[in-house]
């Protein structure tokens, strides 16, 4: 289905919980964030019947996100359940990847063939820094299990100054011999850390840096890619990508939605505005629920203000919508 901006709606962000086994400090206060109550979180049951709605309007894809995913129970059963809907062509996930190596076959056998793995540094003693407490070594261990099994994988690393900018190169050497994709992505201040401007490298630095050490191709891509400009460094295995959220918004070819594990519907993640799904999901409501999400897709704002007005959305952790 299209919006009021001619743009595609065909991939569906959904967020199954809200908790996650590391604090990355991008993401949330070193408080972290209070839970939702148990009863609060939709069903697996609840979440079907959402994407079978959204499935009727053109959802092809869903990623499912957290939080970390792979810490509410039963999650390999919903993955299944969600791989047979009728309609839904591809089932991603985002994971911070500490729990993979546990999971990764039986993600597989699930159905999952794409893994975004959200990884911010090389180093063990960073990693265990921006993380706050978590472990590279469980992490590299996952995906090593995740490729053994022939899944695909993408590296997400949130480029910050000061804190891994120093490990650009490292990363982008990583698609040399492996057919990852590693991608770059601004730092965004959802959550308004102090002093967050001196954090953000422009996408244009990271490219400039890039070009100045490799021979890189610029890529086409395809119709479920996300907001990433591809490239390959000429020879490579695998492909690098960049996200520029801030510096370059990219909401003109934004192809998707999101829910999150509360069912609250929001056409744009920066924006403050969201549709309660939870009301329309009885049996007997299913006609309703869908005209819910055609008015969401139709409602999606052209583009956001987060790089010119970082105050005209409030203060979010990622894990609480989907990241």
């Amino acid at each position: 289905m299209k919006d009021n901006f001619g743009r595609n709606i065909n991939y569906l962000r959904l967020s199954i919980t809200d908790r996650c086994n590391l604090r990355c400090h991008y993401c949330m206060p070193a408080t972290g964030v209070e839970p939702q109550h148990h009863e609060d979180i939709l069903s697996y049951g609840e979440m079907l019947r959402i994407v079978a709605a959204a499935s009727t309007l053109g959802i092809r894809k869903v990623r499912v996100t957290g939080g970390e995913p792979l810490v509410r129970k039963g999650v390999i059963g919903f993955l299944e359940q969600l791989a047979a809907l009728e309609g839904i062509e591809e089932i991603a996930l985002t994971t911070n990847g500490i729990l993979l190596a546990d999971y990764a076959r039986a993600l597989s056998s699930a159905g999952v063939k794409r893994l975004n793995i959200s990884l911010d540094s090389l180093n063990p003693v960073t990693f265990k820094e921006i993380t706050r407490g978590g472990d590279l070594m469980r992490v590299m261990d996952g995906i090593d299990k995740a490729e053994q099994v022939g899944m695909k994988i993408k590296l997400n690393m949130v480029a910050m100054h000061g804190v891994n900018d120093h490990e650009l190169l490292d990363f982008a050497a990583l698609s040399i011999d492996k057919p990852w994709s590693v991608r770059y992505i601004e730092y965004m201040p959802t959550i308004r850390e102090e002093q967050w401007q001196q954090r953000i490298i422009s996408g244009a630095d990271i490219l400039d840096l890039l070009n100045s050490h490799f021979q890189l191709e610029h890529l086409t891509t395809d119709h479920f890619c996300g907001p990433a400009r591809p490239y390959r460094i000429a020879g490579a295995a695998g492909t690098l990508g960049i996200i520029t959220p801030m510096s370059e918004h990219f909401c003109g070819s934004c192809n998707r939605i999101r829910v999150t594990s509360m069912g609250q519907a929001k056409s744009c993640l920066m924006s403050n505005e969201a549709v309660e799904l939870r009301p329309l999901l009885g049996v007997r409501q299913q006609n309703e629920l869908i005209d819910t999400l055609k008015k969401v897709i139709c409602g999606k704002p052209e583009h956001h203000r987060l790089g010119t007005d970082p105050d005209s959305t409030t203060p979010f952790s990622m894990a609480s919508i989907g990241g």
